[in-house]
């Protein structure tokens, strides 16, 4: 099984959230994860909100899960060395 770290989409029409989650890579978009690990809210608060779990991501990665590139982005200006 194939893992990767994606965003999967939430909230309401126009209004977009998305999660960062560990998903099977053949998994669609909003469907079942594994794992939740962190969140990105990018119209709720005046600078965009990234939280992640550093642990979690770390762990993820450890275990071969790879990140698309839009995580990968999101990561980063998080913050975050991979």
């Amino acid at each position: 099984m194939a893992v990767k770290i994606r965003l999967t989409r939430m909230g309401a029409k126009k209004r977009p959230f998305y999660r960062l989650v560990a998903v099977d890579s053949r998994a669609p978009r909003d469907g079942k994860y594994l794992d939740l690990i962190g969140y990105y809210d990018p119209i709720g608060a005046s600078p965009e909100e990234i939280r992640i779990d550093e642990d979690k991501l770390r762990y993820w990665i450890g275990n071969g899960a790879h990140l698309t590139e839009t995580a990968k982005n999101l990561v980063k200006k998080a913050g975050i060395s991979i």
